[in-house]
């Protein structure tokens, strides 16, 4: 998918971009998070490939939704959050002050833990913000549409409903059509909070399908508390514990032969 710059989509300065290191699709430089006083992630510093699946991992409140949130400033959303550091993508810090949020969440697309459809048609809920940017010729529209639909392997389940209440659809097909509300925007990097853990076993397997299917194309990042699905679909896992980055590293080394007592403890289930 062809790529204009990052400077033109989001930087609204004249300064000169960073160098990008191209094989990284996002690198964390020294990140704090704070709400108020309290600090939830602590200097963490770690790259992020290019058309891969990060895992991140870690027991409740460690600090790995807040991170999540940090990458399409989310967090900015949360009365008294603030952040010190970097995150690089294409060259440029998104947490300068001078980013344009909205294009910024168009590149880093979120989808959450419980689905979220709006209470409008399939059709509608893919083409919102579409319309939002401006986008309205309906033959445009329909391809996307299909092609969004097709992509998060729902496009045969809903195409003769698309007139349909999005809220019609199982759990499990209302996170695809998220996830498919998401694609049509054209994002580079998905973020993923959680997005199987609300859905029975089969919509499960559906949405780990669809994920390893999609990475050809995007660079995933997904918080999961499921373990099994961490070492199944991810490339990289970063392990949380208490707002720090105990541990980065390829999942099969994650999962085999860890290097911190720590990491092996939490996925062996001593704790969590």
């Amino acid at each position: 998918m062809a790529q204009i710059s990052a400077l033109n989509r989001i930087k609204e300065s004249e300064a000169e971009p960073e160098n990008a290191v191209k094989e990284h699709v996002l690198q964390v430089k020294d990140l704090d998070i704070y709400y108020g006083e309290k600090r939830a992630v602590n200097s963490i510093s770690f790259d992020i490939e290019k058309n891969a699946i990060t895992a991140l991992i870690g027991p409740s409140g460690c600090g790995k939704s807040t991170f999540l949130r940090s990458v399409n400033r989310m967090n900015d959303l949360i009365p008294g959050s603030r952040f010190d550091g970097q995150i690089i993508y294409e060259g440029i810090n998104i947490l300068d002050s001078k980013i344009n949020v909205v294009n910024l969440r168009r590149e880093i697309g979120m989808v959450f833990q419980k689905p979220n459809p709006f209470p409008k048609s399939i059709y509608n809920n893919i083409t919102h913000g579409l319309k939002y940017s401006g986008i309205r010729k309906k033959s445009v529209l329909d391809d996307i549409v299909e092609e969004s639909l097709t992509k998060a392997a729902l496009w045969n389940e809903v195409k003769d409903r698309l007139k349909e209440s999005a809220l019609s659809l199982s759990g499990g097909q209302q996170q695809r059509l998220c996830i498919a509300r998401t694609l049509a925007m054209k994002p580079t990097v998905m973020l993923l909070d959680e997005p199987a853990s609300a859905l029975d076993p089969i919509s499960n397997s559906k949405i780990e399908d669809l994920l390893i299917e999609l990475k050809k194309d995007y660079s995933i990042v997904i918080v999961t508390h499921n373990m099994q699905q961490a070492s199944r679909i991810s490339d990289k896992t970063a392990f949380f514990l208490n707002g720090d980055l105990v541990e980065y590293a390829n999942t099969e080394k994650i999962f085999t032969n860890p290097a911190e007592k720590k990491t092996e403890e939490y996925i062996t289930g001593r704790f969590g």
